[in-house]
């Protein structure tokens, strides 16, 4: 049976490292999949400065095979329900029970590509939740996702940024019944830091090392300073904060040195950790996920 290549111009915590997945150029013959055994090869590109790239990397890879498609989040084409297959375009394990978000955040790139939050009723099994705001779920919906968790055979991720704001002790418990990994809150203006304080408070159990919070930076009139202010205010919490240069739908901002120093600074656990002079758990959380907003 023809198997599908996948392509990729750029790797990130999300791509999938089959033998059929390939970030960049076509290898050298050798390592390339014959055309016989291939059906399609599909360029999936996420971000929309990556578009250039893609449509690069579609006409390098058509050298060498007859259908190359280009697709992906950056060009509205997004896949739900039984329409997603796991591990395809994202990591095994990663799954989405919903798709789009209720809320307007102007950073944010959901509410352009994706809309208002739709519920999936047939979605698939994994343990990574990556869905954009999953509390605004109804709770029918996330008692069936926390019942799909209990069957997996690894601990619970919710990588895709919970609003701290819809955090309630319901919530709580679910997450204290379940077996979890991390849980990566979201904290990207100072006014979330209010509710992100309680959200942390009901969540205390699971320790500052499953309590990742995606921080913004950059955006904009944000300063280093007052962008480390954050970044502090989340760790006094009892959160481990997760900083995230802002980065618009429609270009790549290259930042300078000094705000990928405040970046690298706030993402890496043992620098922090190390910062704070705490003694880091032996344990850690190996996925680290991409917040929508």
């Amino acid at each position: 049976m023809a198997e599908l290549i996948r392509v990729f111009p750029r790797r990130t915590s999300y791509t999938p490292r089959d033998p059929l997945a390939f970030v960049g150029r076509p290898p050298m013959k050798i390592a390339r999949p014959p055309v016989d055994a291939v059906s399609e090869v599909h360029v999936s590109v996420s971000f929309t400065w990556d578009l250039a790239t893609a449509e690069r990397l579609r006409a390098t890879w058509a050298d060498h095979y007859p259908i190359v498609r280009v697709g992906g989040p950056a060009l509205g084409h997004m896949t739900a329900g039984a329409d997603f297959t796991p591990g395809r375009y994202v990591n095994p394990g990663v799954t989405f029970t919903t798709r789009g978000c209720n809320r307007k955040c102007p950073w944010c790139f959901v509410p352009s590509r994706e809309g208002r939050l739709i519920e999936i009723p047939d979605f698939r099994p994994g343990h990574i939740i990556q869905d954009n705001n999953f509390p605004q779920a109804t709770r029918e919906h996330q008692t069936r996702v926390f019942a799909m968790l209990a069957e997996q055979p690894r601990a619970a991720i919710f990588g895709g940024g919970i609003d701290a704001r819809l955090v309630d002790q319901w919530f709580a418990d679910q997450i204290r019944a379940a077996r979890v990994e991390a849980v990566f809150l979201a904290a990207d203006t100072a006014s979330l830091l209010r509710p992100l304080r309680k959200a942390l408070d009901l969540l205390s159990f699971l320790g500052r090392r499953k309590l990742r919070v995606y921080t913004l930076i950059a955006y904009g009139d944000d300063t280093i300073d007052k962008a480390r202010a954050r970044l502090e205010a989340v760790w006094d919490m009892g959160g481990m904060p997760y900083a995230q240069l802002y980065q618009p739908d429609d270009r790549y901002i290259k930042y300078d040195r000094a705000w990928r120093d405040l970046s690298r600074s706030w993402i890496r656990p043992a620098a922090m950790f190390a910062a704070h002079a705490e003694q880091e758990p032996a344990t850690s959380p190996l996925f680290a996920g991409a917040h929508n907003g």
